[in-house]
């Protein structure tokens, strides 16, 4: 079972919250506007960042800062997470948590100059990975600081310890160092905390004893410091102690002490550690204990039946120990858990008669735990379990029917046991398991004319069996869903009963060709073959099935021939991906019939035709590609100014495409010209089937390959705000249109391996939301224009290989440039460049009308990413990584 976690609504925290929302509740009609210069030094706080989304991994974050605004009339005490004083006036209080801020805090912030400040949450933003600065002394006055999951780095300053009147101090979760001094000066010096928290801080030292001094401590985590030696076991005693996690320390031993009946303790976190010994029977005198997590230490001897006590237990995981006897049959009466964890011990053979009176379980994980007999009916009033494994034991009998009653069960571990018998199930999730070699038998023989939905994806399986190396026929009659994701499956694509909507089999090395059996498939709506090593030609019957199909995901095959030529009126694909095979000839004009196509993509073939202008009378389309082909010819005009009107991502780069750039497009592509950056979601796709027995609902994201610094790369995701234009690696020539600068919602622009010459349009400037810029290998001359300065997002700039002159703009993002950015330009002069421009005017750097600054601030999803794809990857990561953050805190 995984690990138990401090929730993210911690104690101090929700403390904060309420002090902090009381006060601002109580009438401002007695008190008095904020002070001139503290409004002043949180306006020029905000100036000082720019607005990410992927700067907080919050699902919950906004930027509460973008609603503060200058003027006579706005107090900044009514600005939204701003706290003042009702009797000075002062700014007490600042809550900037999970604020979307990008960028880094100095000494010489104007942070510091709230020198009233006794609250300061900056939790969960992007400082840069800079240092906590030593001018955090000036803010004497805080009792509560949190700098928690905001990427602060290396050695925690000294004046922090001056701070002496802290009660609460978060620091967790950075990668900080608290070496020299150490965690004993720190605890030294600030004697009056409550509340500790410094968990993945590296700490690298033991435990000092002088912790157990701080009689007032109520928290203390410290989980994942590199702490050693033993723990002091009188930290256990202190007498208001409610929290402590000291998880995740594996060289970090100690023992359990006897604990007395007024201990106050509510969590106690000790997982991957080297603590020993015995559990005391008095460990059931902690009758406030709602959480304890003991996995993964070394601890043996018999679970005291005193466990039973703890009523109150919400969690409790004593996996990976050395456990051994019986399970006590008093864990009955803990009926309050949520999450259960005794796997992998040494326990002696043993039926689960204790089990069923835990109605609230929602996580269940009894692996290796000794267990005969069969799977016990208690476990039908388990309701609420969404993951249940009961794997690695010696159960036998048949798996139950009514295991499909649990609606809420999403996880499903039952592999190594010695099921016998049929199995009439409706739905079999036994995905991320360790399953190899052919599909069991039993699986076979289970639900033939009763299964829906089997998800055996992320295992290790390698085939069906087939008779003769001919393609096996599934025999689930009924079959709706069939994930096979992940796996190691050879041989022929097997085929699926005609009952099937949603198949996925891809990242698997199946060889061959498609059956023309796929094209009986009335009932299909999801078909995903890519990342496989299948062969041959599609089936001329395949496009039969769009008229059922809403995604045909074909990439990364060996596929060959053309594509199937006809796609009658009523086709509803919304995507089809068949690049990275060697498809061949030209696109299907029929395709012009499906209208609800959203995502087109056929790149890395050998498809040799022109431009399809009549894909612009698709009124869903979203992306294309069209790159590594053999398309050629010029572009050419459209035909009317209602052509492509969603298209947000456009690749035609690496083919043959001559003439001029299509300035014609750009000036109609209106939906590149608009910002979408308040978009966080993905392009997907929801599937929605019901029948009499079930209603079904799944969200499908969408994926694309682009190239990002030379590199051909897949994204899972693609997100929602993305506008992105790559015209690279043709024959295009003439100039660059000043018209391209009305695509104002561009993050990418690659133009780049051309025959373009002119000078580089100033109508680029337009263009706030860019962050990547390629223009380099083409014939450009003039100056880089000076109104490129305005991009203060763009990550990416390369204008090497061309004609330029002149000096090369000066400040923003300028000055991130590497030299390479310029190579092969030798009338460039100034920095990063060793050539010196010659003496002149000083150029004015253009300023932005109140319009673009008002973006500037508001729409901030720059400095630092590399496009919008790699905006969606990161976001997605860091959301990932906060939610793992946040359950470690619970």
């Amino acid at each position: 079972m995984g690990s138990s976690m401090r929730p993210f609504m911690s104690n101090h925290l929700l403390l904060f919250l309420l002090i902090f929302h009381y006060l601002n509740s109580l009438s401002f009609s007695t008190q008095p506007l904020c002070k001139d210069f503290e409004s002043f030094a949180l306006l020029q706080f905000k100036q000082s960042f720019a607005i990410n989304a992927s700067a907080s991994g919050n699902p919950f974050a906004y930027p509460k800062i973008l609603s503060w605004k200058a003027g006579e009339r706005n107090d900044c005490c009514s600005w939204d997470g701003v706290l003042c004083d009702r009797v000075t006036g002062h700014v007490i209080g600042l809550d900037l948590s999970s604020n979307y801020l990008y960028g880094s805090i100095n000494s010489s912030s104007s942070l510091f100059h709230l020198v009233h400040l006794q609250m300061l949450n900056l939790a969960d933003n992007y400082f840069s990975y800079s240092q906590i600065p030593p001018s955090i002394r000036y803010l004497s006055n805080l009792t509560y600081l949190n700098l928690s999951m905001s990427h602060f780095s290396s050695q925690i300053p000294l004046e922090i310890f001056e701070l002496s009147k802290l009660v609460s101090l978060d620091l967790g979760f950075n990668p900080l160092k608290l070496h020299k001094p150490s965690l004993k000066s720190l605890v030294e010096n600030l004697t009056s905390l409550k509340l500790l928290y410094l968990g993945d801080v590296d700490i690298s030292s033991p435990v000092p004893h002088i912790l157990a001094n701080l009689s007032s401590l109520t928290n203390l985590d410290l989980g994942g410091c590199g702490l050693y030696g033993e723990f002091p076991t009188q930290i256990f005693k202190l007498p208001n102690l409610q929290v402590l996690f000291v998880g995740y320390n594996p060289n970090l031993t100690g023992y359990l002490p006897e604990f007395h009946t007024h201990s106050p303790l509510q969590s106690l976190i000790l997982v991957y550690t080297g603590f020993s010994g015995k559990l005391p029977d008095s460990i059931g005198n902690l009758k406030s204990l709602y959480e304890l997590d003991i996995g993964a230490c070394y601890f043996s001897g018999l679970i005291p039946t005193s466990l039973g006590n703890l009523t109150n237990l919400i969690n409790l995981s004593l996996s990976n120990n050395n456990f051994g006897g019986q399970i006590p049959f008093s864990l009955a009466n803990l009926t309050q858990l949520s999450r259960l964890g005794i796997s992998y011990n040494a326990f002696s053979p043993q039926t689960l008669t204790w089990l069923g009176k835990q109605t609230k379980l929602t996580i269940l994980i009894l692996e290796a735990v000794n267990l005969y007999g069969a799977i016990p009916s208690s476990l039908k009033n388990m309701t609420q379990l969404a993951e249940l494994s009961l794997a690695s034991n010696n159960l036998t009998g048949q798996i139950p029917s009514w295991l499909v009653n649990l609606t809420h069960l999403t996880s499903l571990y039952l592999d190594d046991n010695q099921f016998t018998g049929t199995d009439e199930l409706e739905i079999v999730y036994l995905a991320n398991n360790k399953i190899e070699g052919q599909i069991p038998k039993w699986i076979f023989n289970m639900g033939k004319e009763t299964l829906l939905f089997l998800a055996l994806d992320f295992n290790l399986i390698t085939g069906f069996g087939s008779f003769n190396n001919t393609p096996r026929v599934l025999p689930w009659g009924s079959l709706f869903s069939l994930g096979l994701d992940s796996n190691k499956l050879q041989g022929p694509l097997p085929i699926p009963p005609p009952s099937i909507a949603i198949y996925k089999v891809r990242y698997n090395t199946l060889i061959g060709e498609i059956s023309p059996l796929f094209c009986n498939l009335r009932s299909i709506e999801l078909l995903d073959l890519s990342h496989n090593n299948l062969s041959g030609m599609l089936p001329q019957c395949f496009s039969k099935l769009s008229e059922f199909l809403l995604i045909l995901d074909l990439h990364h095959n060996n596929l060959h021939g053309t594509l199937p030529a006809t796609y009658k009126e009523g086709c509803g694909l919304k995507l089809m991906d068949v690049s990275y095979n060697q498809l061949e000839g030209r696109v299907p004009r029929s395709l012009s019939n499906c209208k609800m196509l959203d995502i087109f993509l056929l790149g890395n073939n050998r498809f040799s035709d022109i431009f399809p202008p009549w894909l612009g009378k698709l009124p869903m389309l979203r992306a294309l590609s069209l790159r590594s082909n053999g398309f050629q010819g010029a572009i050419g005009k459209p035909e009317s100014i209602l052509e492509f009107p969603k298209l947000q991502i456009i690749d035609v780069s690496c083919n043959n495409f001559t003439g001029k750039l299509p300035s014609e497009y750009f000036q109609i592509w209106n939906s590149m010209k608009v910002s979408n950056a308040s978009n966080l979601t993905y392009m997907k796709v929801i599937l929605r089937t019901s029948s009499a027995n079930f209603n079904f609902e799944a969200s499908v994201d969408y994926s694309i390959v682009m190239t990002n610094k030379g590199i051909q790369t897949e994204y899972e995701k693609i997100q929602g705000f993305l506008i992105a234009i790559d015209l690279s690696s043709n024959r295009f020539e003439g100039e660059i249109s000043e018209v391209i600068g009305n695509l104002k919602g561009l993050h990418s622009l690659n133009l780049s391996n051309n025959i373009l010459r002119g000078c580089i349009p100033s109508s680029l400037g337009n263009l706030m939301e860019l962050e990547s810029l390629d223009l380099s290998q083409n014939k450009l001359s003039g100056e880089i224009p000076q109104q490129l300065l305005l991009l203060t997002f763009l990550a990416i700039f390369n204008v090497s290989n061309n004609h330029l002159t002149g000096p090369i703009p000066q400040g923003q993002q300028f000055s991130t440039f590497p030299n390479g950015s310029y190579l092969g330009n030798t009338e460039l002069c100034g920095i990063p460049l060793t050539k010196k421009c010659k003496i002149h005017e000083p150029l004015t750097q253009p300023q932005p009308n109140s319009k673009q600054d008002e973006v500037v601030i508001m729409m901030g999803y720059g400095s630092g990413l590399i496009i919008g794809l790699v905006i969606g990857q990161n976001l997605t990561i860091r959301k990932l990584e906060w939610v793992f953050k946040n359950l470690r805190r619970q």
